[in-house]
């Protein structure tokens, strides 16, 4: 018997140890050979002192439902039964006056890692038993690439599941290009929960075995901790979002070199010849070049054709990082690499192929066996009504306007009520100031949340939640290798409830309660749903121990089960009897039904598209510098942003952004000057950083700091007070967060006060 327990979080596995009169012991799971610090002090003063304590509300919709005081207002504190009848009273009064498609609870976020209290999967079971809501399809992190890829390879959670394994490119892989690079600062986290981390021994691994990597984008950085390959990673440095301009004239030097693979194009492709027209010129009079791609992208013609050479010389990976689609026609950089890779005819070989990202996460590149895991039920929503989860400004903005999306024709609904839980939109989303906008037109906003971030601050009702460390729950994240028995470590903070408890005391007052719970408390519904998954599992071959069993152990290590894996290796060897799931069942190059869709941003093949704003445009001319607002290195999104560990990263205080010291000089800017980072979307003040691997003409300032609004201007450093609030397409209509245009000055006022961190006033009644 081991001294702790076991919980888990995004950022890994905890080894817990609960102490007398004192919060419990946190250490990384002992067989991780990679731990991140994020989490380890979550339990921190400054942590605990943001919790939200009891339900509150926001005085000036309870006293005369003000819908404009929402972020600036103070609150008056509820005991739960008046709470919880004020929030059942208002989804009653909107069901009945608009309908349950007034309703928004998509509610995106990364929430919890448990698979019972997940606080997306509790909300939306919540209203399917009451008649439904209007909910978000795709990600913030993934819109334009969900939406385009299973039109053209597979979907990709197939995708991610069947990357090629690290082992697998350590044993064969010679070129490893990393278009985007590979962040170890990102793979610190699993959506659901990371296990052992692996990218570093990964990155280790192809360095001792001599392949060549290439990192390829505008800051040079960004794969593993900028020295992990060994010192053998080259940089080539493009100019952001002309990643698609680049793999163009690498696909047309392939075109044109003996080696290039027809006899795959013929047996495993469709629609090459209409892309290869593309390519050539014959369809807008210009051929795609290597001197053509070098005004686009800066890099030169001849960098461009070696490296072509080199690719059809060796045992190529072509690996892209989700970055790239976050962009103004995001759908085309993700198409044009499969195209270029299906020319060079190494799809399905081992260590060779491509992939899309392995740096977002931890889990990609793993060899553990791909298993379905615990599930609670959400029901059957019966409002068809949804929107792009990154069009939620332009639904609360324009009821009624109409909106495309992989190929359908929509309208937005008109939102009355808004339920958010698990999640934080005034980190995801882009352009905060027009959200703000946005935020004042419903009726009511109620948000389920632990702590005061934004969301909570801008919300009308606000119903305390639990954290992962005060309920029982299980954890499992498909391809980390383990089950996790959460074992509740501490009662919880203030008067929080568990998202269950909450929902089915919101149940009870609509009648609906047995429906809701199925009159199982919480240990009731871990049983069930791990039974039903073992179930499902030992359907598999692989047999899991009973619930019992499991809960006293802790964990279930299914290490012995990890296998190499080849991305599409059965599809190489037999294309007819193993399909992909693409309406020819072969590679796209060129999609007929894309092509149907008479979309003018997303013809029928991989295309140069310009950027909306980009460093070849007008406006660079007032606004000369692109912003890449990528993932932080001492958190996860926002969360956990008041912890110690992510407080010492920053910067006077704030987010720290990245510059080129010629930039930087340029400005009259040294190296921890607050600046402020401005264009005519809002403006923001951050700590300059000076540092020689990101490009002129580029700065970098990374997401999650809490949202601390000054009118227009954000006090803490949050890149998106500044970032376009567009679609990347009318196509996926994804997040184009990475197509954005700046310019920064140095501060010479006094500097404000950062309050990201106060709570807000709390009022007696």
């Amino acid at each position: 018997m081991t001294d702790h327990r076991y919980s888990a979080a995004h950022w890994g596995i905890y080894e817990v140890t609960p102490t007398t009169g004192a919060e419990p012991a946190l250490r990384p799971l002992s067989a991780d050979p990679d731990p991140t610090q994020i989490g380890l002090d979550q339990l921190a003063p400054q942590v605990r002192s943001l919790r939200v304590a009891r339900p509150a509300v926001r005085r000036g919709w309870l006293e005369r439902r003000d819908r404009y005081g929402r972020g600036s207002d103070a609150f008056v504190e509820l005991d739960w039964d008046e709470a919880l009848d004020l929030v059942a009273g208002e989804v009653a009064r909107v069901r009945e006056q608009h309908g349950n498609q007034a309703i928004f609870a998509g509610s995106y976020g990364w929430a919890s890692a448990g698979r019972f209290h997940h606080a997306q999967s509790q909300l939306h079971r919540f209203y399917n038993t009451i008649g439904g809501y209007v909910r978000s399809v795709d990600s913030y992190s993934l819109g334009a690439a969900r939406v385009l890829m299973p039109h053209i390879s597979a979907d990709m959670d197939t995708l991610h599941a069947s990357h090629t394994s690290w082992d697998s490119l350590a044993a064969h892989c010679t070129l490893f290009v990393a278009f985007g690079g590979v962040p170890l600062k990102n793979t610190q986290v699993s959506s659901s929960g990371a296990g052992r981390h692996r990218a570093r021994a990964g990155l280790q691994a192809l360095a001792a075995a001599g392949v060549r990597v290439i990192n390829v984008g505008p800051v040079g950085d960004n794969l593993g901790d900028g020295a992990d390959a060994g010192g053998t990673t080259e940089w080539i440095a493009l100019r952001p979002n002309t990643d698609t301009a680049l793999m163009l004239a690498l696909a047309h030097t392939v075109l044109h070199d003996p080696r290039f693979d027809r006899g795959f194009i013929d047996s495993h492709t469709v629609g090459f010849d209409r892309f290869a027209a593309y390519l050539l010129g014959h369809d807008d009079g210009l051929a795609k070049t290597p001197e053509w791609a070098a005004a686009i992208t800066g890099v030169n013609a001849a960098t461009i054709r070696a490296l072509a050479a080199d690719f059809l010389s060796n045992r190529t990976m072509l690996s892209t990082a989700w970055a790239l689609q976050r962009a103004a026609h995001g759908e085309q950089p993700f198409w044009a690499l499969v195209a270029l890779a299906a020319m060079l005819g190494q799809i399905g070989l081992p260590g060779g192929g491509y992939a899309v990202g392995y740096g977002p996460m931890n889990a990609l590149g793993s060899s553990h066996v791909r298993i379905p895991g615990p599930v609670f039920a959400q029901g059957r929503n019966p409002v068809a009504d949804f929107i792009p989860v990154a069009r939620l400004a332009d639904m609360l903005l324009n009821p009624g306007a109409p909106f495309q999306y992989n190929g359908g024709h929509y309208h937005y609904p008109d939102i009355r009520l808004v339920h958010w839980a698990g999640g934080n939109p005034f980190h995801h989303h882009q352009d905060l100031n027009r959200l703000r906008r946005a935020w004042a037109r419903p009726d009511t906003i109620v948000v389920n949340e632990p702590y005061w971030t934004a969301a909570a601050r801008h919300a009308d009702i606000v119903l305390p939640a639990t954290i992962a460390l005060e309920r029982n729950d299980i954890g499992f994240a498909n391809l980390e290798g383990y089950y996790i028995a959460m074992q509740a470590a501490m009662a919880p903070q203030g008067q929080a409830r568990n998202d269950h408890d909450i929902f089915t005391g919101l149940a009870a007052r609509f009648g609906v309660a047995a429906q809701f719970s199925e009159d199982r408390d919480e240990m009731g519904w871990l049983r069930h749903i791990y039974d039903e998954n073992r179930a499902r599992v030992t359907a598999t071959g692989i047999p899991l121990p009973d619930f019992d069993a499991f809960w006293q152990a802790g964990l279930i290590d299914l290490g012995a089960h990890d296998r190499p894996r080849d991305m599409h290796a059965d599809f190489r060897a037999d294309p007819v009897a193993h399909p992909l799931g693409t309406p020819s069942g072969k590679i796209e190059i060129f999609s007929e039904r894309i092509a149907g869709f008479a979309l003018d941003d997303c013809p029928g093949h991989p295309a140069w598209r310009e950027p909306f704003e980009w460093l070849g445009s007008p406006l660079a001319a007032r606004f000369p510098l692109h912003l890449i607002s990528d993932q932080p290195a001492r958190r996860l999104h926002s969360q956990l942003d008041p912890s110690p560990w992510s407080v010492a990263g920053k910067v006077n205080g704030r987010e720290g952004v990245h510059i080129n010291p010629a930039d930087a000089a340029a400005r009259g800017i040294a190296d921890g000057d607050v600046v402020e980072l401005f264009n005519d979307r809002g403006q923001c003040l951050a700590g300059a950083v000076l540092n020689p691997a990101i490009m002129p003409g580029v700065v970098r300032l990374s997401t999650g700091a809490w949202y601390d609004p000054d009118g227009t201007r954000d006090r803490h450093g949050n890149p998106n007070t500044l970032t376009l609030d567009r679609g990347a397409s009318s196509l996926s209509q994804g997040c184009s967060a990475h197509t954005c245009l700046v310019d920064l000055r140095r501060l010479t006022e006094p500097q404000p006060r950062v309050q990201a961190f106060d709570p807000p006033p709390i009022e007696p009644r």
